[in-house]
């Protein structure tokens, strides 16, 4: 179960607040509600009822508080703003609307921290709460200091964590200090000071640190999940005396983080809008925007061709269906009752099938989250029994391999069991990870990278395409150059590892969310750009590129590096054309003789070649409609003149060659033009005979059908009509 939480935000609210200082060009209480706005929104993501949150007001120009409608005095100016509870959407947007400064500076910030104590005393009772208290305030209306210790006294009782979070308070460990500071706000810096002191869980600061410590991402601690709980056996306890049977338990060490999963919404009918005919909406509304939306729940009709329905179709029901697999080109299918015998049954299991040694194991071979293993809570004969193997697998130097199966039914996974003696961190277990089953792997076979074999089996050394000494030096100083691993620098001032462990953050996850947070405190405004921790090992630093640019310099000129020219895309005629690295006329090459007239027909002994040519110095329109007509002719003609299917895989590559250079020039109407009409020549029987061969295999089967407007914005096609095209 969660913890539960029961916070308090004590904002002030005074008129003082709506100043700016510092040179900052938005006001304390705007500067202020950065922190407190990104914590609550925080908890509203969470989406966790045991985590809530109560908001007082303090110098308010109204006084709304238990403690002044029962006669205490000192308790003017304080309203709260949200009772304790859970925090949703709704509840943000009417917080939003109400905290705006006031024209009040009447309100005691200790009698503000009473208040919200009795908040969470009268909510939490004695229940087991991480109860906290938030105040921030600028400090400039007076603070009665009289009541300290007792007001102290009373959180230290009810466990309450009192956290202080001033604006331009003074902060020697961060090294902030304001100049100019009244006389006033130093004397009340001293009393929440003094009170913070006196707290055994009270924390001071200065709001400079809480905003720029925002952009460092927040960790989700994740309690521990019990994945298994069962015997570790080696052998069959039930066949032998000998096997050995360990009661232990399984949780997660590691586990993948994921972004958070977007979810489809609809308009509620009574807010202008409502549900389409395929849609539902679920009974969780949310409040987004000021506009109230539904959850949106999908729905499935099946249908198959019918000639006596009306319409050619008929719906058919979900149970009625059976899986259909491709075997070539038939759908063989398999009814449930079939599919079920393929299913592999299995029992909970956690069994030992083999051990190698720490020499042969790869680590590559690591597939997925690593868990650990240790005995059953509370049985000494199971703490005894694992302990004794651990340390075995650890004398011998060995690895275990177990078959695991989870709970009945489940997939086997095979595990490798990692001993942990506990030698260094005095904690006995086994760590495992899942292995790859022989299917799993794939290898691979690629040329050596020290030797070049030549066709006649010889082993050559020396070769344009191995690297020679001094490249192979460049390369290695280069390396050298950019080591990271002693780049960074401890408190001491020490040479360390550039990149922690603890600050390197998923940008992934944790730009989504900062994304979220911010949709949803500001609707209106523009995301910030990426906090700059999470871009920092983007990069390498700086410092450490200048730091080895003469090795970058002479490993570029050893490697006789170039730049390679940018490959011109949706050019109509060739203007402006990239000169050869070689400097070689290449159109002389291939058209002949200087001088010599452009090409304007294409042979079909040659048409691949020709055609690409003839498009290449095309110089107008005219010129390029030509060869289109002249390799789509060609195509008409191979499939016309094939013996059964001889020419079609032919005419299927110049097919493919003329998709390929008309998406080049971005005229994919051309294209789908030419290819309509080849579909009806061939089904119609223009090209002598049953041609449907043609258009099934060697046209729809290799994806030479219409081109759509995902593969190009300039056509007009979309997926659904393309799907319906491939139909013969």
């Amino acid at each position: 179960m969660a913890d539960k939480e029961a916070t308090v935000y004590v904002v002030d609210l005074g008129e003082s607040m709506a100043d700016c200082h510092n040179g900052r060009s938005e006001s304390d209480l705007d500067w202020s509600m950065r922190y407190v706005w990104d914590k609550i929104s925080t908890t509203v993501a969470a989406n966790r009822k045991t985590w809530t949150v109560g908001v007082v007001g303090l110098n308010s120009d109204d006084t709304d508080n238990d403690q002044e409608r029962e006669g205490l005095k000192g308790y003017d100016n304080i309203s709260v703003t949200k009772n304790i509870g859970p925090v949703t959407m709704a509840s943000l947007r009417e917080l939003q609307a109400q905290i705006r400064p006031s024209g009040s500076a009447g309100g005691d910030a200790i009698s503000a921290v009473v208040v919200a104590l009795a908040m969470i005393n009268e909510y939490t009772k004695k229940l087991k709460y991480n109860r906290r208290i938030i105040l921030v305030t600028n400090g400039e209306s007076a603070i009665d200091g009289d009541q300290i210790e007792e007001v102290a006294f009373q959180l230290n009782e009810s466990n309450i964590e009192l956290i202080v979070i001033g604006v331009d308070f003074d902060d020697a460990d961060y090294g902030f200090k304001e100049e100019d500071k009244s006389s006033a706000k130093a004397t009340n810096e001293k009393i929440l000071g003094k009170l913070v002191n006196q707290c055994s869980n009270g924390v001071l600061g200065t709001m400079a640190q809480a905003v720029e410590e925002l952009s460092i991402p927040r960790i989700k601690a994740v309690r521990p999940f019990k994945a298994y709980d069962g015997t570790l056996s080696l052998g069959d306890p039930a066949k032998y005396e000998s096997a050995m049977s360990i009661h232990v338990e399984r949780y997660f060490k590691t586990k993948r983080a994921t972004a958070p999963s977007a979810s489809n919404v609809v308009v509620r009918p009574d807010h202008g809008g409502g549900p389409s005919q395929s849609t539902q909406t679920l009974d969780e509304d949310v409040m987004m925007g000021g506009t109230e939306f539904s959850g949106v729940k999908q729905m499935r009709s099946y249908r198959v061709n019918d000639p006596d329905a009306p319409g050619g179709k008929k719906d058919v029901e979900f149970e009625e269906l059976a899986k259909g697999y491709q075997y070539g080109r038939t759908v063989v299918p398999i009814s449930e009752s079939d599919f079920e015998t393929t299913k592999l049954e299995t029992k909970k299991s956690f069994t030992i099938i083999g051990f190698i040694p720490f020499t042969s194991y790869e680590p590559f071979l690591n597939l997925g989250e690593a868990s650990v293993v240790v005995a059953q809570k509370h049985n000494e004969e199971a703490e005894l029994g694992l302990s004794a193997f651990i340390h075995a697998l650890h004398e011998v130097e060995s690895y275990a391999v177990a078959r695991y199966v989870q709970k009945d039914g489940a997939p086997p996974q095979i595990l490798l069991l990692k001993p942990n003696p506990g030698l260094e961190d005095g904690f006995e277990c086994l760590y495992d990870v899942p292995l790859p089953f022989a299917e799993d792997v794939r290898s691979y076979h690629f040329p050596p990278l020290d030797k070049v074999v030549t066709v006649t089996g010889n082993a050559l050394t020396e070769h344009r395409l191995l690297p020679m000494d001094d490249l192979k030096q460049a390369m290695s100083d280069y390396v050298d150059a950019m080591d990271l691993s002693e780049f960074g620098a401890d408190d001491e001032g020490n040479p360390a590892e550039y990149v922690q462990i603890d600050e390197l953050y998923n940008p992934t996850i944790h730009r989504v969310n900062q994304a979220i947070r911010t949709r949803a405190v500001h609707p209106e405004e523009s995301i910030a750009p990426p906090a700059e921790i999470l871009l920092r090992f983007s990069h390498p630093p700086e410092k450490l590129v200048e730091k080895a640019r003469a090795d970058i310099e002479s490993l570029v000129e050893l490697a006789d590096v170039k730049k390679v020219p940018e490959k011109a895309q949706g050019r109509r005629f060739k203007k402006n054309a990239v000169k050869p690295l070689s400097g070689l006329d290449i159109d002389a090459l291939l058209g002949g003789p200087a001088g010599q007239s452009r090409r304007t027909t294409i042979s079909p002994d040659n048409a691949i070649p020709e055609f690409r040519q003839m498009l290449q110095t095309a110089e107008d329109d005219t010129t390029t409609q030509s060869a289109f007509k002249q390799m789509a002719n060609i195509i008409r003609d191979l499939i016309k003149t094939s013996f059964a299917d001889v020419k079609y895989a032919q005419a299927s590559e110049n097919l493919g060659v003329l998709r390929e250079e008309i998406e080049k020039l971005d005229m994919p109407e051309d294209y789908n033009k030419i290819i309509k009409a080849l579909k009806r020549s061939i089904l119609t029987g223009e090209l002598d005979g049953d041609r449907r061969d043609m258009w099934t295999t060697h046209i729809v089967g290799r994806g030479l059908g219409l081109v759509t407007s995902e593969e190009n914005p300039l056509s007009k096609v979309t997926e659904d009509e393309a799907e319906a095209f491939k139909k013969p």
